[in-house]
């Protein structure tokens, strides 16, 4: 491996939806570094954080179809049953909801949690609370995709939280979609809820940190055991 390559692995690939903000970043730097050399760094900061919000890096996603893989780099916030979106049409009654909160530094692109085809896209305009909040589910802005998988029907939420505006889908209704394939993007700061059918169970607990396309998040066909873990 040469030098050049070398280098170029060390920095991780930034997604085309960051661009025009990006150079905003930097345009605003450059235009602050007429006035004061202090402005001028400070904007160089945030236009560097601006790069590192939008990062887009390669992720290794295990592929077997008893598991269900997390959508979202962040803290899972909740693990229970809840009732999913009306808008999505579903059978009336809870699934198995497993939330991932994304703060402003986390990587921001969404990945499929399973494989199969998208049957249903919604999206519902609605407020900007804290993603944290558990009402955020019901009261926020949001995106859900519903997904016919081998295991049954499964259901991605990308929500929109206190700073973030924007959610950005690009998958379409009717395509096929694979285990850990980026489907959408929030902008600065959200959270994603994954509702899962009966034979779901949890393999993660609250606090825990996930990583986008790799962190397995359920299981079908495991024992109903809840996970074990030690914070130290």
């Amino acid at each position: 491996m040469s030098i050049v390559d070398t280098i170029r692995n060390a920095f991780v690939p930034v997604h085309r939806a960051g661009y025009p903000f990006i150079a905003g970043f930097a345009a605003i730097s450059v235009l602050l570094g007429f006035f004061s050399t202090s402005l001028f760094w400070i904007g160089a900061i945030l236009t560097a954080w601006c790069a590192y919000f939008f990062r887009d890096p390669e992720r290794v996603t295990p592929t077997d179809d008893r598991l269900v893989i997390s959508p979202a780099d962040g803290v899972v916030s909740a693990v229970g049953p809840a009732v999913p979106p009306l808008e999505l049409g579903l059978p009336a009654g809870e699934m198995t909801r497993i939330s991932v909160f994304m703060d402003v530094f986390s990587c921001h692109v969404n990945r499929s949690p399973v494989r199969g085809r998208i049957t249903r896209i919604e999206h519902r305009p609605g407020k900007f609370l804290n993603a944290e909040l558990d009402k955020a589910s019901q009261e926020n802005e949001r995106n859900g995709l519903v997904i016919d998988s081998p295991n049954g029907t499964v259901v991605a939420v990308q929500i929109a939280g206190l700073v973030a505006r924007r959610i950005l889908c690009w998958s379409g209704t009717g395509e096929n979609i694979a285990v850990g394939e980026r489907f959408g993007l929030i902008r600065f700061g959200s959270r994603v809820d994954v509702y899962l059918p009966a034979g779901a169970v949890p393999r993660v607990a609250v606090g825990q940190t996930a990583v986008a396309g790799e962190t397995v998040i359920a299981e079908f066909g495991g024992a109903p055991t809840a996970p074990l873990v030690r914070v130290g």
